[in-house]
This record gives structure tokens, C-alpha cells and sequence, in this order.
């Protein structure tokens, strides 16, 4: 599982202390791939400093909503993860309702259940009280800036090429990306990405998540499969970013243990 990088913790919070407590609180967001340590470094930062963390995870859709896209726009947009597939406008009221919030205010914080497949009732969301010293957002997408038409003509895995053949479902997600996503963005006081050293490490560590979910020492090899079918939904975008497709401030190079080897840029 992954372990939190106390150096990261302690240039985070060095970070935080430096807000003007004055002013409303400082959105961090975390970005990264799928099993990175975005979401431990959010929580344990949150823990740590007396902030508030979401997740890109808990604002998906509900199924109802994501069944529609899926009828109308795109097949695909019935699986939950990719820009387009996430509720914004209900993640925007709650970072105003932090940003605002007062020492007696309490914020209910979205949650998504990924066994249900579908948003959480309200009344069972957890409650953040008072004001928090930051807002920490993580989220594998956020940052992400829209690829070009040429980047977008080609398949680059066999979900694309036997699923989204004539590139409508890309185009939808690059439309995403340079709209209402991009606005997201420059909410961010500062973007941190937590970069994976080669893609093929991805499936490794969503594996080996998976496998502590489960309580077990690895995965079965059709369990693994399945998981590799389900980061196909991610790769265009994760390799994009990876590539340099992210309006990042501080970037982390992590080896295949999620250890820092190479930071570049400061918060």
C-alpha cells in the first residue's frame, strides 16, 4: 500500500503555515495516476495540519446521471473516472462552502460508494467542522490540459480502437478538459503531481491496492486482467500527463516503491 513521503508532508505543510489566516482558505490540489498515494498524502496532510480533503472519487455522477450521458452522448460515460463523469458543479459549492466556512460552520463532504456505483445518501457523508487551514483536492485528472486534434486522432489502446473508433468519446473528454475542468484548475492556488515513473507501474500498483482492500497477498491473474481493462479508461490521459500535459507547480517523480526521487518546480 502506499506509504506517505514525510518530506512531501512537511514541504505541504510548510506550505499551508505560510496562508494568510486572514484570507479564505488555499486550495491544494494533488494529482496523479491511479494508485500514486494521492489520496494517503491528502488525508494525512488534512490530519496533520487541520485541513479539509476531497476527492474527484466522491462527486462522480450518480448512476442515473451517468446512464444518461452514456444514452446520449457516449457508451463509454457509463464508466465512472474520466473528465465528463464528474459532478463540478457540486464540488465548486462545496470548496465555496470551506472557503467561507467560520469556526462554528460544519460542511457535509460528498462521498461516492464504488460498490453501489453511485453517490452516497447525503445523510451519510461525513462533516467537516469549522474552518479549515487549506482545502486539500485530490483528484488523477486534475490539471490535465486538453491534447490537440492531432494528439486525439489516433487510438492509443484497444479500447479506443474497438470502442471509440471514430473518436468521439476522446473528443468529448478533451471538450471537458479545456472547459469546465480547466476552470477548475485555476481555483488551485497550487497543483501538485505526484508522477509515475513508466505507465506499466499503474497496473502494478492499482493491483496492489486492490489486493489490501481485499486482504490478500496478490491478485488472481483474471482479477488483474480486469483491472488492466479498467485502466484503459485512464491511459490517454495519464500518459498525456506524464508526458507534460499538466499545469503542475510542483512535480514528484516517484520510483516503483512511490518513493520522490526527482522534484522539479516549488509551491
Amino acid at each position: 500500500m502506499a506509504r506517505v513521503d514525510p518530506g512531501l508532508v512537511e514541504t505541504i505543510g510548510h506550505w499551508i503555515e505560510q496562508a494568510d489566516a486572514d484570507a479564505p482558505p488555499p486550495i491544494l490540489g494533488i494529482a496523479g495516476s491511479q494508485g500514486s498515494g494521492k489520496s494517503t498524502l491528502a488525508h494525512a496532510v488534512a490530519e496533520r495540519f487541520g485541513c479539509a480533503a476531497l476527492s474527484l472519487d466522491d462527486v462522480y455522477l450518480t448512476k442515473a446521471e451517468r446512464q444518461a450521458l452514456a444514452r446520449d452522448v457516449h457508451p463509454l460515460f457509463a464508466t465512472r473516472g474520466p473528465p465528463g463523469t464528474h459532478d463540478l458543479g457540486l464540488l465548486n459549492r462545496v470548496l465555496d462552502r470551506l472557503r467561507s466556512a467560520g469556526p462554528g460552520d460544519a460542511t457535509p463532504l460528498p462521498r461516492f460508494d464504488k460498490l453501489a456505483d453511485d453517490r452516497a445518501p447525503e445523510a451519510d457523508w461525513p462533516v467537516f467542522q469549522g474552518r479549515p487551514a487549506a482545502i486539500i483536492l485530490e483528484g488523477w485528472c486534475l490539471g490535465a490540459q486538453a491534447q490537440t486534434q492531432a494528439m486525439l486522432a489516433s487510438p492509443v489502446n484497444e479500447l479506443e480502437r474497438t470502442r471509440d473508433a471514430d473518436g468521439r468519446w476522446r473528443r468529448e473528454i478533451n471538450d471537458g478538459l479545456a472547459g469546465a475542468y480547466a476552470d477548475l484548475t485555476t481555483r488551485l492556488d497550487r497543483l501538485i503531481f505526484l508522477r509515475a515513473p513508466e505507465f506499466a507501474r499503474v497496473l502494478d500498483w492499482r493491483s496492489e491496492q486492490e489486493a489490501g482492500l481485499l486482504g490478500v497477498p496478490t491478485l488472481s491473474p483474471e482479477h488483474r486482467a480486469a483491472i488492466a481493462d479498467f485502466i484503459r479508461f485512464y491511459e490517454r490521459l495519464t500518459r498525456h500527463m506524464m508526458d507534460g500535459g499538466i499545469a503542475a507547480d510542483f512535480t514528484a517523480t516517484l520510483d516503483p516503491e512511490r518513493h520522490p526521487v526527482a522534484i522539479t518546480g516549488r509551491l
